[in-house]
């Protein structure tokens, strides 16, 4: 969620297509709890009907560059994780399959 918000403010319906699968009461729930932890700016147009949009705040994109950083670290790291894995299971004998 915090990395969908990266770029700029969205309304929940750009959230929902750009977080395929998530449903609408997970992303409400998911909104509302960043908000709460000062990540999410939420702002209500008073039109009818109602539009929201959210953002984040320099909170939250402190935190999206920290996640970009993990993303790029896993990506990089990938082909060292599944030789350790594959070694480790050849090991012992497929005690670890997963």
């Amino acid at each position: 969620m915090v990395c969908a918000l990266r770029k700029g403010r969205h309304r929940n319906g750009e959230l929902a297509r750009k977080l395929e699968g998530i449903t609408p009461k997970m992303l409400t729930q998911t909104l509302r709890v960043l908000e709460r932890d000062g990540l999410v700016r939420r702002e209500v147009f008073a039109v009818i009907p109602p539009r929201v949009e959210y953002e984040l705040t320099e909170l939250g994109q402190n935190l999206a560059g920290l996640l970009t950083q993990i993303r790029s670290w896993a990506e990089q790291h990938t082909p060292d994780i599944k030789d350790a894995r594959a070694k480790a299971i050849a090991a012992n004998e497929g005690e670890w399959a997963a």
